[in-house]
């Protein structure tokens, strides 16, 4: 097909990301066309056509799509979309925001990845940073995307990003000076033909390293041992178990340890004690590994001990992420909305041990509920069940325990508060995404915490 005379990017997706890329590379003098099927963006629409970017809302045109230089696909988009692949038929080019942005960027990367844990590692990191002499900025999947510092006027010395496989996928460039790898569960399985697909999207973010960049990675991952040996970097790995494990020829412990109250991370010149015995803030295993895949990476960024412990110290839990409400006639909320696999909801049931009367579903990405049996054995008295995966959670734990299911949030809170007694805990953990019933995970907690905080007592009050 005839290619027109003023080639230009196509940005497909016009979320945060597509938005930020469609005005950065509007700003560098390209010539840019935006699209979305969302019929509601018009007003996002409005602000780019003034700016000079063409858009086309609430459809796609295929000959759009076959005649652009470069398609910039917002990581949100199926690379399987049938627009996309005519295109790439077609000789049309493919690129996403990490390559474009590591072309223009001049700053050292700290790069965070995994299935659990991004975004609190991101943020732990940042406020670090934020203790040493050194300004971060903190972007990319955590929600502010990277091209917003190519665009801002804010002095920054170092990039903190967090990275989503999906970002992955589409970068050919991409090179972290320090790339951490925090887990690898199955999740978005409905994007990925398989685990493995995922897996090897993960292990990416190191395949552009040099000997003089740093791979943190979490010893407890498949393949590991594997894996490891084959990259090009410095290896630092961190785990929870006391395991020896071979690199390069060398027999070796991992250089951050970690117990029930203590991570000791290993350097060449010195053993650093973190204690962990009063961070509330972080607690669980799951959180001791983020300390421990943050402070190594903040180390290798030349941060000092002392302002790794201010950051920690400081640090505020986010929403969403076993996040506690309140306690009504001594049965405690929490909200984890933002478990959306079920090796998230593992970690959250491990932050309790038992009692736990768990809010469980949503919207599947080819969820394999069966990898909860063991642990809801243990320590879930009962499931309250909603969203569209809730006949699947009734056939998967119903010989397990009581099972119920609701239509609503609203019914879900006050099922799990009629069936729980004194010190037993409601969590909402659902294993899923949100979308069947709300816009975000966000969204989803805050409908959670709202029903909380309006639930009815004996008495038929609000508890206050």
């Amino acid at each position: 097909m005839k290619k027109t005379d003023s080639p230009y990017f196509l940005i497909i997706g016009l979320g945060a990301s597509g938005v930020s890329m469609a005005k950065f590379l509007c700003s560098r003098g390209k010539k840019v066309i935006a699209t979305d099927l969302d019929e509601s963006k018009t007003k996002i629409a409005d602000e780019l056509n003034k700016l000079g970017v063409k858009t086309q809302i609430g459809f796609h045109d295929q000959t759009t799509f076959n005649r652009a230089k470069v398609m910039v696909p917002s990581p949100g988009i199926p690379l399987n979309n049938k627009f996309i692949k005519t295109a790439l038929s077609n000789g049309v080019a493919l690129t996403g925001e990490l390559d474009i942005f590591s072309r223009y960027n001049k700053l050292p990367i700290i790069a965070i990845t995994g299935t659990n844990g991004k975004t609190t590692v991101t943020t732990l990191i940042g406020d670090i940073i934020k203790q040493s002499s050194m300004t971060p900025f903190v972007g990319g999947n955590i929600g502010i995307p990277l091209t917003e510092h190519l665009m801002s006027k804010k002095k920054a010395d170092i990039i903190v990003a967090e990275i989503s496989s999906f970002q992955l996928d589409i970068s050919k460039h991409f090179k972290p000076d320090v790339g951490v790898l925090l887990n690898i569960s199955q999740d978005h399985l409905d994007r990925y033909e398989n685990f493995k697909e995922y897996q090897n999207s993960k292990w990416s973010i190191f395949k552009n390293q040099t000997p003089s960049d740093t791979a943190v990675i979490n010893q407890s991952i498949q393949e590991f041992d594997t894996i490891s040996q084959t990259l090009k970097s410095n290896l630092l790995s961190f785990s929870s178990n006391d395991i020896m494990f071979t690199h390069k020829n060398r027999s070796e412990r991992c250089n951050a340890e970690i117990s029930s109250n203590n991570i000791t991370l290993k350097t060449q010149t010195h053993n650093h004690e973190i204690s962990t015995d009063n961070l509330k803030e972080l607690s669980g295993t799951h959180n001791r590994e983020n300390i421990a895949a943050a402070a190594l990476a903040c180390l290798s960024a030349g941060v000092e001990f002392n302002d790794i412990i201010k950051g920690i110290n400081t640090f505020k839990n986010l929403s969403h992420r076993v996040e506690f409400i309140k306690t009504i006639k001594g049965i405690s909320f929490y909200n984890d909305s933002k478990a959306t696999n079920t090796d998230a909801v593992i970690r959250a049931i491990e932050c309790f041990k038992n009692n736990i009367i768990l809010i469980l579903g949503g919207r599947t990405k080819g969820t394999d509920f069966s990898e909860l049996i063991s642990h809801i054995q243990k320590s879930v008295k009962s499931i309250i069940a909603l969203g569209e995966t809730s006949r699947i959670i009734k056939n998967t734990f119903g010989q397990i325990c009581p099972v119920k299911i609701v239509q609503t949030m609203k019914d879900g809170v006050q099922a799990a508060f009629a069936a729980a007694l004194k010190n037993d805990i409601v969590l909402l953990s659902p294993a899923c995404a949100s979308f069947d019933m709300y816009d975000s995970y966000a969204h989803r907690g805050e409908d959670f915490i709202n029903c909380v905080n309006n639930l009815k007592t004996e008495k038929g009050q609000a508890d206050k």
